[in-house]
């Protein structure tokens, strides 16, 4: 009978502990899209170099802009910030390795102990030398027992179904992907940097128009006070004049306002205090790339930092399910020590009171397994989540290049139409001018005119900005402009 018990007792055991061992399924990813095998809005023949290619010193032809970008890559504060956040990632990495090795301490220990009579502890003990002898008849100690140890204590958790290593490989990854992160963000910052100077010489070359215009303006106001003066014209003529004159000017402040702010953004940008930015040469004499290719699709995936970045954040995010799911078996811990135990210490570094020991110890969660369930249910999420996010970044990648292919082509053509516009215009202003001298137009068509061509002057401004910031988008979403950064090596 007593048997029979043991042995229900010992499978009832058996029977918990497998059951506790039971492992969820894995869930499958949805099914990926595929993505384009040519970019949506390519005017062109898909070529397989791409201006990604190019290192951002060589893209950007200005040396005032290179030594600015310079500047911002040795300065800027969100890079820092971003170097760090790569520190941090080593430091998890690290610490994920570790439970991998043996945990070896060295312990120096002292304790008392007082022994009951009736424990095994004390009935041990009866034979030590702490032991009294009263009357021929031996008695256990009631003094307090001294415990020293001097040595080491170990602990290493086996890792029989590779969970430990999951862990570490999700680290790993997450690690490598706050580099792509730091790419990331210079890829960002050099674009950044580049539109506010391309937006300064903008606001520059609108500014040279306002002024030359209000020096135009200036003297058409003067001529029509003297004609006022000779009874060929009226105050109201003199008001219009004068009154458009005080709007060019007032606009010319407010560019100069946008100047001041553009300047301060940069030098944050550059991470210092506001002072003026050293330009090169003026907007119209500056040049776009001849040839802006964007290369294979298959090159954006490999080459852009936020689909790189995603794709490892997916790989770590699969190695935490991994990791979740063999949390549910059980675990073999080994705890070996090795030193010398004594109760005295003058024997203490005897050879003879040298001690060594090892436990073995299996568990593997039996009850109340809501833990690890929400572990792994977290798990899962995250991992769909980061799938997600990889979507997302590789959608983002062509909707951006297929923009900025697409727009470099239409604003060249809004470009040569907007020149043709202001030397149009610009010849408006003298036929004007010499009508309204002979008496054949009136001095609101002049006024007319010298407003269309300020305005078509600022709008071409504009759309010249606009073209070189298209390319600047475009050589940012192929993800050009960040330098190789080192892997760091091991796993």
């Amino acid at each position: 009978m007593r048997l029979t018990s043991r042995f229900l007792t010992g499978l009832l055991s058996v029977v918990a502990l497998v059951s506790g061992c039971q492992v969820t399924a894995p869930r499958e990813l949805p099914p990926v899209v595929a993505t384009p095998t040519v970019y949506a809005g390519n005017p062109t023949t898909p070529d397989t170099a791409s201006i990604s290619d190019l290192p951002w010193q060589t893209f950007f032809a200005d040396s005032a802009l290179v030594g600015l970008i310079d500047t911002a890559l040795a300065q800027n504060l969100d890079l820092r910030m971003a170097l760090q956040r790569v520190e941090q990632a080593r430091a998890n990495w690290l610490e994920r390795r570790a439970p991998l090795l043996p945990t070896v301490n060295g312990v120096a220990a002292a304790g008392l102990d007082h022994y009951g009579d009736y424990t095994l502890n004390g009935v041990g003990n009866f034979d030590t030398n702490l032991s009294q002898n009263i009357e021929g008849q031996r008695r256990i100690p009631t003094t307090l027992t001294p415990d020293y140890f001097l040595g080491l204590r170990a602990s290493w958790e086996l890792d029989l179904w590779g969970k430990l290593r999951s862990r570490r490989k999700a680290a790993y990854l997450r690690l490598l992907a706050s580099v792509e992160g730091r790419n990331l963000v210079v890829t960002s910052l050099v674009a950044e940097v580049a539109r506010g100077y391309y937006e300064l010489l903008t606001l520059d070359n609108q500014l040279a128009s306002l002024e030359r215009n209000a020096t135009l303006q200036q003297r058409g106001l003067d001529i029509m006070r003297v004609q006022k003066q000779a009874g060929r014209a009226t105050e109201l003529a003199v008001q219009q004049f004068a009154a458009q004159l005080l709007r060019t000017r007032s606009l010319g402040f407010e560019v100069r306002q946008r100047i001041t702010e553009t300047e301060n953004q940069l030098n944050q940008l550059l991470g210092r205090y506001p002072r003026r930015i050293a330009r090169g040469r003026a907007l119209a004499q500056q040049e776009l790339p001849t040839r802006l290719v964007a290369g294979l699709p298959s090159h954006l995936l490999l080459r852009r930092p936020d689909v790189r970045q995603a794709e490892l954040e997916l790989t770590a995010a699969h190695a935490d399910v991994d990791a979740a799911r063999a949390a549910f078996l059980p675990s073999l811990t080994l705890t070996p020590y090795l030193g010398f135990n004594a109760f005295r210490t003058a024997a203490l570094l005897n050879p003879a009171s040298l001690a060594y020991g090892a436990l073995a110890g299996l568990s593997a969660p039996v009850f109340n397994r809501r833990q690890l369930k929400a572990d792994y249910g977290r798990s899962v999420a995250v991992n769909l989540e980061a799938y997600y996010g990889y979507q997302k970044a590789i959608q983002t990648g062509f909707r951006e290049v297929s923009t900025n292919l697409r727009g470099l082509e239409n604003y060249r053509q809004v470009a040569a139409l907007r020149q043709q516009e202001v030397e149009t215009l610009t010849k408006a202003i003298a036929t004007a001018t010499d009508l309204q001298v002979a008496g054949y137009a009136t001095y609101l068509e002049v006024i007319t005119a010298q407003r269309s061509a300020l305005e078509a002057e600022l709008s071409l401004a504009e759309v010249r900005r606009t073209q070189f910031l298209q390319a600047i988008d475009l050589y940012r979403a192929l993800g050009g402009g960040w330098a190789a950064t080192a892997v760091p090596a091991g796993r």
